[in-house]
């Protein structure tokens, strides 16, 4: 079970929950009564979860999730939002503002999305931002900060990359009147995985185990090969990526791998 971050475990009823075991960790937003929606008080959080993943040499691997079987995330809570007169600390920099993702926090290590439900408005972030979605099949997708007067810059901008650039335009511009479903969202990429509401999490968790199981330094260098390739012109992205190849040969983990297989056992990794 999880239980909050820098928390015990009796505090179980946090907005947001950490835990970690088998070198997975998993996120859990934990508001199902306000559709796991995010607060102003969460936001430190996330950046303090992301650093925690960054520094714990022992994490491999991050599920992140909703509570109950209704919402993954449905953004911002507006009512936070109405009180506060802000979703932001008014910096204008993007990289201090933002810290709900790995992707925005930096961290190069790879991310699962275990989407139980609903997601819409800044749920989107952690959908568009992580390495692998796999989602319940009564999962739907849309985008509502059009309908309540916000920009939709961010994730919007990730879903043009991960949709075709019709649909992610009409999940902006039309607003909370278009829902996409999680078998559409499928076929379209958006989604990698489907599954049953009760295989949700063990599909996930044998994904995390998959990737936990290999190289730490060549699963991250290869995750920022493939990221680094969706900003960049191909002979550049190759160029890059050859250079990330290359700084691997003087890693421990590049004679360990071919001697463990060739000595028919467990490789024995490099942490860090």
């Amino acid at each position: 079970m999880p239980v909050p971050f820098g928390a015990l475990p009796e505090d179980a009823d946090a907005d947001l929950l950490f835990d970690v075991a088998d070198g997975i960790a998993r996120i859990t937003l934990n508001r199902p009564a306000r559709g796991n929606s995010l607060t102003v008080a969460m936001f430190p959080q996330f950046r303090a979860v992301w650093e925690e993943v960054r520094m714990n040499a022992e994490i491999r691997c991050v599920i992140i999730t909703g509570a109950g079987g209704r919402h993954f995330c449905t953004g911002v809570d507006v009512d936070s939002v109405a009180e506060t007169g802000r979703v932001a600390m008014g910096s204008g920099n993007i990289s201090d503002e933002l810290h709900f993702t790995s992707r925005q926090n930096r961290v190069w290590k790879p991310v699962i999305c275990a989407v139980n439900g609903l997601v819409a408005g800044g749920g989107l972030h952690f959908v568009v931002d992580s390495d692998i979605v796999v989602a319940v099949e009564h999962a739907e997708f849309l985008d509502t900060h059009v309908n309540v007067g916000q920009v939709g810059g961010i994730e919007n901008t990730g879903l043009a990359r991960r949709l075709p650039l019709g649909t992610a335009l009409r999940m902006t511009l039309q607003g909370r009147n278009f829902r996409l479903p999680a078998a559409r969202a499928y076929q379209l990429g958006l989604v990698d995985e489907l599954t049953a509401p009760d295989q949700l999490m063990d599909t996930a968790l044998q994904i995390a185990r998959d990737i936990a199981a290999n190289s730490p330094q060549a699963v991250s260098l290869s995750q920022q090969a493939v990221w680094a390739s969706t900003e960049m012109p191909y002979s550049q992205a190759a160029e890059y990526g050859w250079s990330l190849v290359r700084s691997h040969w003087s890693h421990p983990d590049f004679v360990e791998g071919p001697r463990a297989f060739a000595e028919r056992r467990e490789p024995r990794w490099t942490s860090g």
